[in-house]
């Protein structure tokens, strides 16, 4: 049961640290998570190559630690596909955050609800291993058919618990969005 439930609580967690990543209509770091940058032939996190900065509410600013790599870095952003326009003046690179369109935010939620809904798929398959183990062990005789039943309701309520966390995550970011 605690092998169970702390796999949810991964995947919980990912299912944040994916939502991190999708833009808002505010300047966040964490938007950059996924984006590599080329070192030297070695794709690397951009944030391991720079410091991203937020002096406003919808610029970034990105200096990098070799100013050789100020090409590099803008290209990086643009292949990552996050919508931005990166700028540079030889020494740091400003990003104007663009406000989102009424179209766009809800292109957003559509891909934020859909990479929930993987994620509520995950904890089901969560569920379903923590099953079958448990009758493999009725089987085996380990337990018997009556605590295989209660077994069975404390993992569909530790399921429950966690689909209604990620429906709790997933309508936050979705009203983030839609601001």
């Amino acid at each position: 049961m605690a092998d169970n439930q702390s796999r949810m609580e991964t995947t919980v967690n990912s299912l944040k640290n994916e939502f991190n990543t999708i833009r808002t209509g505010r300047a966040s770091a964490s938007m950059f998570d996924k984006v590599r940058v080329d070192y030297y032939g070695t794709p690397t996190p951009l944030n391991q190559v720079g410091t991203i900065s937020i002096p406003e509410a919808r610029m970034i600013v990105i200096s990098p630690f070799d100013k050789s790599l100020i090409g590099s870095i803008e290209k990086a952003i643009q292949a990552a596909n996050l919508g931005l326009n990166p700028t540079n003046d030889g020494k740091v690179i400003r990003i104007a955050v663009p406000p989102l369109t009424a179209e766009r935010r809800k292109e957003l939620v559509k891909q934020a609800k859909t990479v929930a809904e993987n994620y509520r798929t995950t904890i089901r398959n969560i569920r379903r291993d923590g099953n079958e183990d448990l009758k493999k062990q009725q089987k085996a005789g380990e337990i018997t058919e009556d605590q295989l039943k209660t077994e069975t309701d404390k993992l569909q309520k530790l399921t429950d618990k966690f689909i209604a966390e990620i429906n709790a995550v997933c309508d936050a970011k979705e009203k983030e969005i839609m601001e």
